[in-house]
Parts: C-alpha cells; sequence; structure tokens
C-alpha cells in the first residue's frame, strides 16, 4: 500500500505524458482494445483528446462496478491524470452519506488515522464493501489535499420512499434533497429487469409491469438517489474557482444519461463528462452509442478481479439488544440455518454485534465452505443456529 502511494505523483505525471504524447493503441477484433478509450458507436480516441475535453468540464462522471479492484484502479490512473491537467479537483464519492461529511474533511486534512476515518465514516454499515478497493483513492486525495465530497443520503431515506413513495415522505426527512426530474421513460425500462431481480432475491413475486405501484416507488426512490448525488456534485462545481468536480460511482448511475447526468442536466450542469471502465469480454452488443462519451478497455474479464464474499442473505437494522433481522432472502444461508424475519441477532461466530458493522465484517471473515454459529432471539427463546456457507461464495 505504502510504495503505492509513494508512486501516485509520478503515475500522475506518466498518465499526462501520455495523454499528450502516446498515440491511441490499433484496434483488432475486441470491440474495446486494452489500453483504448473508445467512443461507444464510433471510433477509437486518442487518450489526450479524451482527458484534455473532461478536464474542460464541471462535472465528470467516473463509474464502477463496486467489488471490482479492476475499475478503482482505473479510476485512480483518470483521476491522476486528470489533476494533472486541472490541479483544482474535488473527489465525490457514492459511498459517502452527507452526514460523514465532516469527517471526509479531517481525513484530507490529515487529522485521523485511517482506522479513525473508517470507523467515523460508518464504512463497515452503509457501504460493506471492502474498503482496501477505494483506499488509494482516498490516500490519493489525502496526499495531494483535493477535498472529499459525500454524495449520498442515508439508505433508510430511499428505502421509505420505496415503501411509501417521494410525496409520502416529510420534507423534514429527505435530507434537504430537492424534487427530482422525472426520469426518462427509457430509464424507466431500464430499471424494471433491475426491481424485478431485486423483487426475486427478497422472495416476492415480481409481475415486471411499468404500472405496478410499487415499481413507480421503486423509481421514485432511484432518481432521488440520483437527485442527491447531482445536487452534491453541482453544488461543488459552483464553488469559489469552479473547480474539476469528479464524481465515483456505479456505473448504473452514469451509463446511457439516465440517471445523475439527467439530473445534473435539470439542475444547470449541461454537458457532465462521463467515462466507463469496458471489462475484457464484455458484450460488444452493450457498446452502443450514448453509453458514455468514452469507455476505457481494462486487461482483465469482469470475473477475474470480481470480489467474491460470502452472504448470510439478510437484511439488517440496529437494535436495542443486538441487530435485527429485516427480512432474509429466499434460498440464502439464513433460510437454510432456520433464520426468520424479525429475529433479533444477539451473537455471531461469538460477537455480540452492537451494530449492522459488526455483522458484516464477521461474515465477510468466512471464507466458502465454512459453518457460522449464530444465536437469535424469537420471542422469548434464545436459539442455536448454524448457517453453512456454501464451497464457493455466491
Amino acid at each position: 500500500m505504502i510504495r503505492c502511494l509513494f508512486l501516485l505523483p509520478f503515475l500522475a505525471l506518466a498518465a499526462a505524458a501520455a495523454a499528450h504524447e502516446a498515440p491511441a493503441p490499433a484496434a483488432h477484433a475486441e470491440c474495446v482494445p486494452v489500453a483504448a478509450w473508445v467512443a461507444p458507436g464510433g471510433d477509437t480516441l486518442a487518450a489526450r483528446d479524451v482527458l484534455s475535453r473532461a478536464a474542460e468540464a464541471s462535472v465528470v462522471l467516473l463509474g464502477e462496478s463496486h467489488e471490482s479492484a479492476e475499475h478503482h484502479r482505473w479510476q485512480l490512473q483518470t483521476v491522476a491524470a486528470l489533476h494533472v491537467l486541472r490541479p483544482d479537483l474535488v473527489l465525490g464519492f457514492e459511498a459517502f452519506p452527507r452526514r460523514v461529511q465532516p469527517v471526509l474533511e479531517r481525513w484530507v486534512a490529515g487529522e485521523i488515522s485511517e482506522k479513525e476515518f473508517l470507523e467515523r465514516s460508518d464504512w463497515r454499515s452503509v457501504w460493506r464493501v471492502d474498503a482496501q478497493l477505494y483506499l488509494p483513492l482516498f490516500h490519493f486525495a489525502r496526499m495531494q489535499r483535493i477535498p472529499m465530497l459525500a454524495l449520498n443520503v442515508e439508505q433508510s431515506l430511499t428505502r421509505e420512499i420505496t415503501r411509501k413513495g417521494y410525496d409520502a415522505v416529510p420534507v423534514e426527512r429527505r435530507e434537504g434533497v430537492g424534487r427530482p426530474a422525472p426520469a426518462s421513460e427509457a430509464y424507466v425500462d431500464r430499471l424494471l429487469p433491475v426491481w424485478g431481480e431485486h423483487e426475486r432475491r427478497g422472495g416476492k413475486p415480481a409481475k415486471l409491469e411499468r404500472d405496478d405501484p410499487g415499481f413507480r416507488r421503486f423509481v421514485e426512490s432511484q432518481i432521488t438517489w440520483d437527485r442527491a448525488m447531482a445536487e452534491a456534485l453541482a453544488a461543488a462545481a459552483r464553488r469559489p474557482g469552479a473547480p474539476l468536480v469528479i464524481g465515483i460511482m456505479g456505473t448504473g448511475h452514469v451509463a446511457h444519461g439516465y440517471g445523475v447526468p439527467h439530473q445534473l442536466k435539470a439542475l444547470g450542469i449541461a454537458n457532465p463528462a462521463t467515462l466507463l471502465p469496458w471489462d475484457r469480454g464484455a458484450e460488444c452488443k452493450n457498446l452502443v452509442a450514448g453509453l458514455a462519451d468514452a469507455v476505457f478497455g481494462l486487461a482483465e474479464p469482469a470475473d477475474a478481479h470480481a470480489q467474491a464474499r460470502p452472504r448470510l442473505g439478510v437484511y439488517l437494522e440496529a437494535a436495542n439488544e443486538g441487530v435485527r433481522i429485516l427480512r432474509v432472502v429466499k434460498g440464502s444461508p439464513a433460510e437454510a440455518a432456520g433464520v426468520r424475519d424479525g429475529d433479533l441477532l444477539s451473537e455471531i461466530a461469538g460477537v455480540t454485534p452492537k451494530q449492522v458493522g459488526d455483522v458484516v465484517e464477521v461474515v465477510q471473515r468466512q471464507a466458502p465452505g465454512t459453518w457460522l454459529p449464530l444465536k437469535v432471539r424469537r420471542g422469548e427463546a434464545t436459539l442455536e443456529l448454524v448457517a453453512k456457507f456454501p464451497p464457493r461464495a455466491s
């Protein structure tokens, strides 16, 4: 980790040099050659042109699959190159809710340790992805004193909108987020199968009908999520000096301009730059015009760098005497162990959980094929259960 950080200034300079001197690699059978920038639906682009155009924008959005190490490496290299071209940067992260903004500021200022930063930002409970994937980006921001921005809202807000609808949530519980611009019909079409998969994982039948009230509420929660991030990015872009604001977020919020770009345009940020990683072996039929301004070909296929991690298969919330099981996913290790909706998880692998992050940390330490002892309280009874993880994490 330390050696990587000492190399970052060199990487930034090298990236800038490549942007201005190196020709783009020649195209071959792959729709996006490794190490090449490609305009979806168009031609291979020179790196210097892609990065120069992005550096002239107000906002740049860099997509990711959250658990892909290769995607985060690409993000770091792109941020380093843009930093050389336009040093006045702000880095915004989907991974952080707005309430932890003071923690991000103390981290960048060098006032707290890495351990304190992750604890005080509530990383394990909020994001639940291996912090090692993001830490090189966080350390780069700290090393270069680049302001970090918390873009997200609490998951409780989006869940409440999914349950009740946007208008049923009182204004004081919306975290200051304004009414989103309506979703385009194309975005609605794209979200329909996402909602269906979400419902199936929760063991609920999904009719996949556009006029289903549950689906319409789901769309409202997604565009509120997009709107929250867009508002934070737009406000940062209007700071004195007009810094270049880079948003680090899931590809689904960026692709085709449907999510955050759509909300940014409604806020007056007309032409945010959108850049995405392209996994080797990805379906070329998905490389369509309008997907992004440019995509960058990665050397590894998607499954080579996906961070497989065990999943217990439960939705959780903190409770007074442990952690409450909100819902058990059908077909999960938790269901097979006999865990039920409403159970109070009082002990996991000998640990008494006090917050959701405690459970997440224990589960993520489990190797495929291992057994996890649990104690749950169900009414007046305390039950001892064992969750058995499959030989391969899924």
